[in-house]
């Protein structure tokens, strides 16, 4: 695993564990409704980690953009479909996306590369 790949995840989990140890009902709920909503359905996940790939470009979140990403990148998608979600976003959300895009190629090629 790269190491900007292996940090990400690191920080992830690391931070996480700190929030949820809080104990806030509140957090927890949201925590549980994220993972219930990427969770196989009338859409499969595949289809649900691209979705999310693309809102998380449209909004330029780029932690988001990695998590969703790796996510993708277990599901088995294809470089040739993530670039086509990679379009989709900078449509939707206009050039403003392209550094995000940028950013999102150098972590997917890490991701291939592992």
């Amino acid at each position: 695993m790269s190491n900007s790949v292996k940090e990400f995840n690191d920080y992830r989990a690391k931070m996480n564990e700190v929030i949820l140890s809080k104990d806030n009902l509140v957090i927890k709920r949201l925590f549980n409704l994220d993972t219930q909503t990427y969770s196989e359905g009338a859409l499969n996940i595949k289809t649900k980690e691209m979705l999310g790939l693309v809102a998380s470009m449209v909004l330029r979140c780029d932690d988001c953009i990695k998590y969703h990403l790796e996510k993708c990148f277990e599901q088995g998608c294809s470089t040739e479909e993530i670039y086509e979600v990679f379009a989709v976003a900078n449509i939707v959300g206009g050039t403003i996306v392209i550094p995000h895009t940028r950013r999102g190629a150098e972590f997917w090629e890490e991701l291939i590369q592992k």
